[in-house]
């Protein structure tokens, strides 16, 4: 196993995730295959309860790990699926400390921070960056380590110090160390200075680690007397300063360290050619480059252009919405668009704010008139939803392209159940808890006393509902989705319960049967059978199912005859709160109709109008699954919408005031 360390100094948030990604796509080309670790020194267990305005935003994985926004940038660049094991927080490696020396792991030793908890976070890096990460199911070549914050942060330092010794561990040609410093151009002077990196360097020597390559961050491309003075004073060659200056891209990031050479140095440092590489793996990675190198092509040549409204309330910090933006590109570049986000602050939509600050309301409206489509993310609280509230009547009544992700998806329906249905103040029970219509409500299984990992997470099943095939815009686009096509055989809990009842005796036989057949078995989650008693099981294979209440020759059936694969999706969930079922009816009756539902069929998960160009709103959250060369069907089908729009060119809006109106 090689490892490749990446940390900061000088500032944080200098650009580590994407250096760290754009470092694993280069060694993805050569045919290896790449995993990724991101250590936050935070004590938090997770990143679910921190505030998206000073963290940004927080990444779901499948397993329903609430973690760091790298880790979603790790699965973007490298088109991998990570679990919460890839994220160690200070929180997380106490709490396995703690639990050792609680169950006498330890053996009456004095419990230290060194070697106890040096030696877990070895261990815990050991472990992980052997877990498979991409369809082959073999173990990955080379895992990415990247470790947060800043060079000298207290809180960092037993990482340090771990990975100070870790180096000799896996030995020298194992382990390579790079340096993302800050190359600050001072306006009085106006030249790069070097400062400020040769001190960071300094002390990361100082620690016990030595930097193999030094990426200096900066406007401008490094002047070259500055990447001399750089290699001169931090004690390495020239070949191991790179300039990594702002692009118009971070697509363009992984291309520009492979024009300076980062995979010939890494090839030798860290000896790749002895590693024995599939042909069909290295074929795939020359592929990946060629189909990565296109990307950036088509990105720099868009001139068409697709306006996107952002209607959120977290916008002063735009990382708060890394991966709706990132989906959004994702879409725009396959339908050959460059992408323009209006950012619109929820709480500036109000009438609240007209009567304080009637520039900010009035700006606010006109990047909403402007706007080929809508798009209202994820959010709690009550701040800023009435002013979502009234952009989605506007996009109901006039037509606009429309995207609700979560809270979207609730404030479409409360829109809705106030102006179409007639139910005056219906809202959410988190909203406005006294409301006499309760269209939102908490999820019964989740705790309204602790907030970390109580919600509803990680990938869930939804299936689409029987007659919209004939009419549905997004059923569509999930159709012609190559995803969907084995959506349905990954999942156990689908469509309905099926039990299968009969002895031991016959269990055994009829188990024995099948498996010489070919037939795969599942059973709660596992892969063992116990056909007898009262257990839920259900048996798939590649084109049958197994379905009846007893295990005989005639309980197989055609699969497609319980429902097409092309009906089931898997996406990923972050939410507590759902559209109460007892109102669903009613809304439908109107023309509001959910088109997807969860395994149980009880679960509101998408909704789409009917006779609009575009209007969904989806519980889940796609855009965690979309990535630069594969985008997701939601976000694909909102651009295309809204790219086509042109309406709100000939709409002449009088009076704001109206968008209101219950």
């Amino acid at each position: 196993m090689k490892y490749v360390l990446i940390l900061g100094g000088v500032i944080s948030g200098i650009g580590k995730g994407v250096i760290a990604s754009s470092t694993g796509l280069l060694l993805k080309t050569l045919g290896l295959r790449v995993t990724a670790i991101k250590i936050d020194p935070y004590v938090n267990v997770d990143a679910g309860t921190m505030n998206p305005i000073e963290h940004g935003e927080v990444f779901v994985l499948n397993d329903g790990a609430e973690v760091d926004l790298d880790l979603g940038n790790y699965e973007r660049f490298l088109d991998i699926t990570l679990t919460r094991d890839n994220n160690i927080t200070s929180g997380k490696l106490f709490q396995s400390v703690i639990e050792k020396e609680r169950r006498g792991d330890f053996l009456g030793q004095n419990v230290q921070n060194m070697p106890h908890v040096t030696d877990t976070i070895q261990n815990w890096v050991e472990r992980v960056a052997k877990i498979p990460v991409d369809q082959s199911g073999q173990e990955p070549d080379i895992c990415i380590i990247e470790l947060g914050g800043t060079i000298g942060d207290f809180d960092s330092s037993l990482y340090i110090e771990a990975l100070r010794q870790f180096q000799h561990r896996v030995g020298r040609e194992n382990f390579v160390v790079v340096q993302v410093s800050l190359v600050p151009v001072l306006g009085v002077v106006g030249e790069q200075k070097s400062k400020p990196t040769q001190a960071t360097v300094r002390q990361l020597r100082g620690l016990g680690l030595k930097p193999d390559l030094i990426a200096c961050r900066c406007s401008q491309a490094l002047d070259p007397r500055v990447k001399a003075k750089v290699s001169t004073y931090c004690h390495v060659a020239l070949e191991q300063v790179l300039s990594v200056q702002d692009v118009s891209s971070t697509y363009k990031i992984p291309l520009l360290l492979k024009e300076q050479g980062v995979l010939n140095y890494l090839r030798k440092r860290l000896q790749l050619d002895t590693l024995h590489i599939s042909p069909r793996y290295f074929e795939t990675g020359e592929a990946l480059f060629r189909d990565w190198k296109a990307l950036t092509e088509t990105h720099a040549s868009l001139k068409k252009t697709v306006t996107i409204a952002l209607v959120g309330k977290y916008t002063f910090l735009q990382d708060a919405y890394l991966s709706v933006t990132q989906a959004l590109e994702h879409a725009s570049i396959a339908c050959e668009r460059k992408l323009t986000i209006k950012w619109v602050e929820a709480a500036n939509l109000e009438l609240e704010t007209k009567e304080s600050n009637s520039g900010k309301y009035h700006e606010a409206w006109e990047d909403i008139f402007t706007a080929q489509g809508i798009l209202v993310p994820g959010g709690f609280g009550h701040r800023g939803t009435e002013g979502k509230i009234a952009v989605v009547k506007w996009a109901r009544e006039n037509k606009i392209p429309y995207l609700g992700i979560c809270l979207g998806l609730q404030v479409a329906v409360i829109e809705f159940a106030r102006n179409v249905c007639g139910l005056k103040g219906a809202n959410s029970e988190e909203l406005d808890p006294e409301t006499n219509h309760k269209v939102v409500i908490y999820m019964p299984e989740v705790s309204r006393t602790h907030l970390g990992g109580t919600m509803r997470l990680g990938l869930r099943p939804t299936k689409f509902q029987d007659g919209s095939e004939s009419w549905s815009k997004i059923h569509k686009y999930y159709e012609s989705d190559e995803r969907t096509l084995i959506t349905a055989r990954k999942f156990l809990d689908i469509h309905k319960e099926n039990r299968i009842n009969g002895t031991t005796e016959n269990g055994i036989k009829y188990n024995t049967r099948i498996t010489s057949n070919g037939i795969r078995v599942f059973g709660n989650g596992t892969t063992q059978m116990a056909l007898n008693g009262n257990h839920h099981h259900h048996l798939f294979t590649e084109d049958f199912v197994i379905s009846s209440t007893t295990a005989t020759e005639t309980s197989i059936k055609p699969m497609e005859n319980v429902y097409s694969s092309k009906t089931v999706i898997e996406e990923r969930h972050r939410h507590r709160y759902e559209v109460n079922p007892e109102i669903v009816e009613r809304l439908e009756a109107q023309g509001l109709m959910f088109v997807g539902r969860d395994e149980t069929g009880n679960r509101m998960e998408i909704l789409e109008l009917k006779d609009h160009p575009f209007f969904v709103a989806v519980q889940y959250h796609p855009e965690y699954l979309s990535r630069p060369l594969k985008p997701v069907p939601t976000f694909f089908g909102f651009i295309q919408a809204s790219a086509a729009f042109q309406g709100y060119q000939k709409l002449i809006p009088c009076h704001y005031e109206s968008t209101f109106n219950s």
